[in-house]
C-alpha cells in the first residue's frame, strides 16, 4: 500500500533529452494525482534526471517545466538536478565498495557476449546481458570500464539458496512481482568509467535523500524495481511503494518514446494542454473530461475541474482511505 493519512512524497523525474510527449505526460499526471489524492500534507516533487550528460540538453529543462505548468502540474518545491548531487552518488558507491558490494569491471559488451556464448547463452536483441561475473575476482591487469554492484556479496560462492538475490515486492497496480536478479540481470553497472552515473544507483540515492515514499512511473521501468530494492537493502535505505502505469504505445506496438520519434506534447494553449491531459487520463483508465469541458470558453477553469475529478477517481482506484 502507498502512504495514507494526508502524508507522503511522490516525484516525477524526467530526463531532458527531449520535450515531454504523450507517454511522459501519463507518468507525470499519474504521479501528481497519486500525491494530490493523499491530501494537503503530501508533496509532489520534480527531479531533473540529467546524470547522463552526453544525452541530456540543459536547455530542455525549462521547456519541460513549462509544459508541466501549462497542464497545471506544479511541484511543491524547486526542482533538483542530478548533476548537482554527484557527491551523494560518490558516497554511496564508496559505501558499497567498502561493504564488498561493488567492484571495478573491465568488460566491454563484446567481452560479455563472448563469455555468454562460451556458456551457450546467446544475447537476445533488446534483452538483458546477464553479466557472467568475469571481473568479480579482479581485473587481471585490464583497465576498468565501469563499477558494478555485486548482487551476491563478493566472496559469496552462490552455493546457498537463491533467496539472497530473489526479490519479491508488491506493485499497487500490477500486483505481486518477483525477480531473481542474479539470474535475470547479474551484477549490474553503477557507474561507467568515463563518468556518467547509472540510473539504478542515482534513482535509489535520490529517492531516499528526498524522502520519496511512493514511486509512480511507467511500466517499462518495472523491471528495474528488484535491482533498486537490492541497492536499498545494501545501503540500508527505505523502500518506497511502487505503482507502474500503463504505457502509451506507438503505431508499431512499441513503447512511445523520444527514441522512436514521439511527437512533442502540444501545450501551447490552455485548450491544447487540457486535450493532452484528457488523453493522458484516459490512458490511465480514468474518465475523460466531458466534451463540453474541452470546448469550454475557459479551459483553465475546465482543467482545474478535470484535475479535481481525476484526483477523486485515482483515490478510489489506488488510494482508498481506511
Amino acid at each position: 500500500m502507498g502512504s495514507t493519512g494526508g502524508s507522503g512524497i511522490g516525484r516525477f523525474a524526467p530526463s531532458p533529452t527531449g520535450p515531454l510527449h504523450a507517454g511522459s505526460l501519463v507518468a507525470a499526471l499519474a504521479s501528481w494525482l497519486d500525491v494530490r489524492a493523499r491530501g494537503a500534507g503530501a508533496r509532489w516533487l520534480v527531479r531533473i534526471e540529467d546524470a547522463d550528460t552526453e544525452r541530456c540538453l540543459p536547455a530542455l529543462e525549462s521547456h519541460i517545466l513549462a509544459q508541466l505548468a501549462a497542464c497545471g502540474l506544479v511541484p511543491d518545491a524547486a526542482p533538483v538536478r542530478q548533476t548537482d548531487r554527484v557527491a551523494l552518488y560518490e558516497r554511496a558507491l564508496a559505501r558499497l565498495v567498502d561493504a564488498g558490494r561493488a567492484y571495478p569491471c573491465a568488460c566491454s559488451r563484446k567481452d560479455i557476449d563472448e563469455a555468454l556464448a562460451r556458456q551457450g547463452l546467446a544475447h537476445r536483441r533488446h534483452g538483458e546481458r546477464v553479466y557472467p561475473g568475469t571481473c568479480r575476482c579482479g581485473l587481471r591487469g585490464r583497465a576498468p570500464r565501469a563499477w558494478r554492484f555485486a548482487v551476491r556479496p563478493l566472496g559469496d560462492s552462490g552455493a546457498g539458496p537463491d533467496g539472497d538475490t530473489r526479490v519479491a515486492w508488491h506493485d499497487r497496480r500490477l500486483g505481486a512481482q518477483c525477480q531473481d536478479v542474479a539470474a535475470a540481470v547479474g551484477d549490474f553497472v553503477l557507474r561507467r568509467a568515463d563518468g556518467p552515473w547509472a540510473y539504478q544507483l542515482a534513482v535509489v540515492v535520490d529517492d531516499a535523500d528526498q524522502g520519496v515514499t511512493d514511486v509512480v512511473r511507467g511500466a517499462d521501468l518495472a523491471d528495474n524495481t528488484a535491482r533498486q530494492i537490492l541497492l536499498q537493502r545494501a545501503l540500508d535505505l527505505p523502500t518506497p511503494s511502487y505503482l507502474h502505469t500503463p504505457l502509451v504505445l506507438a503505431a508499431d506496438g512499441q513503447k512511445l518514446s523520444k527514441q522512436n520519434g514521439a511527437r512533442a506534447l502540444d501545450t501551447g494553449t490552455p485548450a491544447a494542454a487540457l486535450e493532452a491531459l484528457d488523453t493522458a487520463a484516459r490512458a490511465l483508465g480514468l474518465e475523460g473530461a466531458p466534451a463540453a469541458a474541452t470546448r469550454s470558453d475557459d479551459p483553465v477553469a475546465a482543467r482545474a475541474r478535470a484535475l479535481g475529478r481525476w484526483v477523486t477517481q485515482w483515490r478510489d482506484l489506488y488510494n482508498p482511505r481506511p
